[in-house]
C-alpha cells in the first residue's frame, strides 16, 4: 500500500530493525495488498527476509500472505489489516482463530459498535483503531474510482484521490453541457470527507476497548509523524496519569494538532455516522504553520541547522524537541555554514547556525518552525 513512497530496501530493514530494537521499540511490516500471481510466489522470500531482519509482526489482509506468513514466519506476529474490513465480531474472532493477535478495525465502526465487538471476541485479541488524520470515503479504503478513471489503483498504494476533486453534472439529453453541484460559494466536492480527529474523546476510544491507536499518514511528511504522534502521546499520558473517567484534552495535544496542515477536523463515524462530515472547499487545507529547518546537533551553544523552510531574522520560532516538548525563542543571529552573520534562510536545505536558547539542548532531529 505504500508503492508511491521510498520503501526500505534489505540493508535498511536490517537497520530499521536494529535501531527499533535498541529503543525497546517494535517493527511491523505492512503487507497488505492483495498480491498478484507473480508476486505471491516471491512472498515467501521475501518474508523471511524481513523476519530474519527483526521484524515483528506482519500486517496482512490476503489469506494467501496469512498462509505464508505461518509457514515461513511462525514466531512472528500475525496482524489483520483494516483491509480486511472486520466491522463485527464474528470476523474479529475468525481473524483469531487464524492467528491473529491484533486486528485493526474497520474504520466505519462507532464506539458502541467497537465496544460490542470487545464484549465478544477473546480478550487475547488486541483491537486497534484509527484515531487520527485523512478519511476515505470508500468502505475502508476499498475504492476503485482512481483506477477506474485515471488507472492508478488505490488498493495499491497509486491512489490519485479523486474523491477530493471539483465535480460537475452532465444530463444524458444534453451534451456538453456542465451543470454546476452549487453546496457553497467554492462549489461541491461531493465525495471529499475531513479529516478524523478523536483526541478529544480519546478516553472513550480506550475504554471501548482498544488497546492500540493508529495514526493515518502513510504519504505525509516527517514533520506531519513527529507533531502528530506527540500530540497523541501526550494525550495517552494523560489518560495513563489522570485515569479515563477524569481526561480532559491537554492543551499542548490540542495546540500541536493545529500545527500541521489538515482538512477541518470531524469525529468520523465514532459518535455516529453524523460526525463524519465534509466541507466543500477543494482541499480544504488549514495551514498555520511553517517548517523551516531541523537541528542536525549542538555544540557550544550552537544549533546546527537544515534549512526546511525560509525565515528572516527576527521572526520567533518554536522547537519541537524529539521528547514531545515545544520550546518557543527568538533566534539571536542566523550565520551561514562559514559563520558569517545573514538576514535570513532562502536556500533549499541550507546549512546554518542559530543561537541556541539559554538553558535549552535541542538534540538532533528537533523540528523548528514558525507561526503563518
Amino acid at each position: 500500500m505504500r508503492s508511491s513512497s521510498e520503501n526500505f530496501d534489505e540493508e535498511q530493514l536490517f537497520a530499521a530493525a536494529e535501531l527499533c530494537h535498541s529503543r525497546g521499540k517494535k517493527l511491523f511490516c505492512t503487507l497488505n495488498t492483495l498480491p498478484t500471481c507473480k508476486e505471491i510466489e516471491e512472498m515467501p522470500s521475501f518474508i523471511t527476509m524481513a523476519f530474519r531482519a527483526g521484524v515483528d509482526a506482519f500486517i496482512i489482509a490476503d489469506l494467501g500472505v496469512l498462509d505464508l506468513v505461518k509457514r515461513f514466519a511462525p514466531a512472528a506476529e500475525i496482524h489483520f489489516s483494516t483491509q480486511a474490513g472486520i466491522a463485527n465480531q464474528a470476523a474479529a474472532t475468525m481473524a483469531y482463530h487464524l492467528g491473529a493477535k491484533r486486528v485493526i478495525l474497520a474504520r466505519e465502526l462507532s464506539l458502541e459498535e467497537i465496544s460490542h465487538i470487545r464484549k465478544n471476541t477473546p480478550p487475547q485479541l488486541e483491537l486497534e483503531a484509527f484515531v487520527h488524520g485523512a478519511m476515505c470515503m470508500s468502505v475502508s479504503g476499498r475504492c476503485l474510482i482512481s483506477n477506474y478513471l485515471t488507472g492508478r489503483d488505490a488498493n495499491r498504494g497509486l491512489c490519485a484521490q479523486s474523491c477530493r476533486w471539483k465535480y460537475s453534472l452532465l444530463e444524458e439529453q444534453r451534451p456538453g453541457q456542465q451543470f454546476e453541484l452549487g453546496e457553497e460559494e467554492y462549489g461541491s466536492y461531493i465525495l471529499s470527507a475531513d479529516d478524523l480527529c478523536a483526541a478529544p474523546f480519546l478516553d472513550r476510544v480506550l475504554q471501548a476497548g482498544v488497546s492500540s491507536v493508529k495514526v493515518e499518514g502513510r504519504s505525509k511528511s516527517f514533520y506531519y509523524t513527529a507533531s502528530v504522534t506527540a500530540a497523541y502521546r501526550a494525550a495517552l499520558d494523560a489518560i495513563a496519569t489522570a485515569g479515563a473517567q477524569n481526561y480532559e484534552m491537554p492543551r499542548f495535544t490540542a495546540e500541536e494538532l493545529e500545527k500541521t496542515s489538515h482538512r477541518p477536523y470531524s469525529s468520523g463515524f465514532f459518535l455516529g455516522r453524523q460526525g463524519a462530515t465534509q466541507s466543500p472547499k477543494q482541499g480544504g487545507y488549514l495551514r498555520s504553520w511553517q517548517l523551516v529547518g531541523v537541528v542536525s546537533r549542538q555544540e557550544e551553544g550552537l544549533l546546527h541547522c537544515v534549512q526546511r523552510g525560509k525565515f528572516t531574522l527576527g521572526e520567533p520560532l518554536e522547537a519541537l524537541l524529539p521528547e514531545g516538548r515545544a520550546v518557543c525563542f527568538t533566534p539571536e543571529f542566523i550565520k551561514d555554514r562559514e559563520g558569517r552573520e545573514i538576514s535570513a534562510t532562502p536556500h533549499t536545505k541550507m546549512e546554518f547556525l542559530l543561537a541556541a536558547p539559554a538553558g535549552e539542548s535541542f538534540p538532533a532531529n528537533t523540528i523548528l518552525r514558525k507561526k503563518l
